[in-house]
């Protein structure tokens, strides 16, 4: 199945387990500290953070002052995350990893625990600091109750719209894709200006374009997979998502280039005025807002619409966790790094100065950061209604696997009948493959 199976994830063995009572005690008693004269380096590894400033330097220094004799280095990877995944691979297989705490996509935690290259956080981790994370984004780190790793960040798919534009015609952010579409023709007509495209989103074939799928499919009310992991239960829906989509670029309402374009080739030309909807994540409305910004005071943000058979708002959740590596030398204080970055203060800090949303719902309310902020308290309900992608050790797997098929219904190559056929009998071989 491609659920997942039903047993824990990693079985552990004695070795495992005393070491994992030995850091238990080391915890307890206030946990790893450096001897005399003997400094420890953590490595941390994760993506360029995006927004006005980068709070995790300040952040680092903090937990270096907080522990005497242990410094932490913050290594940045490529933006690209398929290359992010390709660098993780590489290092965690060769089984000497030159790093200790290692910021993951949240499709990537099943996998890598599967893999065995991650620590088992359970035994460190309260209750009560997991419940503080909004469920869908804990969801993809538990496995039969066990806990992987902590998220980080928070997101959700939102439709970004020219409040300016909407309102000189007097529209409401609309709820349905007919509504958008209608919206789309009628300004356009009325301000006559041939380079306003209409609806960008992505299309390019990764795992964006992936995401703009499943959406697609969610607004439906189709899904990719049933409870079983048998492929498209509603075939007909599903057909009808994917023929939306092309639709939207043979009508015109997105122009041709969306099939080829990633967030940021979307963000920009929306940044400059040139689009009146977008589908993207909450980090471009930092953005939309900066002081140069050309849209500056004129963009609102909403769920994404629905199909005729979905829910509105039916939106891709995404983030990043943080995981520890089982080959650190210093497993305890990569623990305590995890749980002080994924803390509410810290959170807090990084949602003050980065493009990035916390995974604690009760930051979406804190006054300091409301202040800063007025969209968090809609975002909050936003993202409380997301839905988390296909949670499998196998996701990536899965989604490479999917994504030639629904890039050959976006550009043309395939109808989407065909692309279904297809996709539906590469999910019966990929779940014939990985059966125990």
């Amino acid at each position: 199945m491609i659920r997942g199976p039903g047993r824990s994830v990693v079985s552990l063995g004695r070795p495992a387990l005393l070491l994992l009572l030995a850091l238990g005690l080391l915890w307890s008693g206030c946990g790893e500290r450096p001897a005399a004269g003997a400094p420890v380096t953590l490595v941390f590894k994760h993506a360029k953070i995006l927004g006005p400033s980068d709070p995790v330097p300040g952040l680092l220094r903090r937990f270096e002052a907080e522990h005497p004799g242990v410094r932490v280095v913050s290594e940045a990877l490529t933006w690209s995350s398929d290359e992010q995944h390709q660098f993780y691979v590489i290092n965690l297989e060769g089984g000497t990893p030159p790093f200790d705490v290692m910021m993951l996509d949240v499709i990537w935690v099943p996998e890598f625990a599967r893999a065995g290259w991650i620590l088992e956080l359970t035994p460190f981790v309260p209750p009560a600091e997991i419940d503080a994370h909004f469920p869908s984004a804990i969801e993809p780190a538990l496995e039969n109750g066990r806990l992987w790793a902590l998220p980080w960040f928070m997101n959700v798919g939102l439709l970004y719209y020219r409040s300016d534009l909407l309102a000189r015609y007097g529209f409401a952010p609309p709820r349905t894709y007919d509504a958008l579409v209608e919206q789309v023709r009628h300004i356009r007509a009325r301000e006559g200006d041939a380079r306003l495209d209409g609806y960008l989103w992505q299309g390019k074939q990764y795992e964006g374009g992936m995401v703009n799928v499943l959406e697609a499919l969610w607004a439906n009310g189709a899904r990719l997979l049933d409870d079983a992991g048998r492929p498209f239960p509603d075939r007909e829906r599903a057909r009808e998502s994917l023929a939306f989509l092309r639709g939207l670029i043979e009508s015109g309402i997105s122009p041709a280039w969306v099939t080829a374009a990633d967030e940021e080739l979307t963000r920009r030309p929306f940044g400059d005025g040139r689009a009146i909807f977008l589908r993207s994540w909450p980090y471009a409305l930092d953005l939309f807002e900066l002081p140069d910004s050309r849209v500056r005071g004129k963009v609102g943000v909403t769920a994404l619409p629905r199909l005729a058979h979905g829910p509105v708002g039916a939106a891709s959740t995404g983030g990043a966790h943080l995981a520890v590596s089982v080959g650190s030398r210093h497993p305890a204080l990569a623990v305590e790094l995890v749980r002080f970055l994924t803390s509410e203060a810290a959170q807090r800090a990084m949602t003050e100065g980065a493009a990035l949303r916390p995974s604690r719902p009760a930051l979406y309310h804190d006054p300091a950061l409301v202040a800063r902020d007025p969209s968090l308290p809609a975002l909050l309900g936003l993202t409380e209604r997301g839905h988390p992608r296909p949670i499998t050790p196998y996701y990536l797997m899965l989604s490479t696997t999917l994504q030639p098929e629904f890039s050959a219904v976006l550009v043309g190559r395939k109808s989407p009948e065909r692309a279904i056929a297809d996709a539906s009998v590469q999910i019966d071989h990929l779940r014939r493959a990985i059966r125990p």
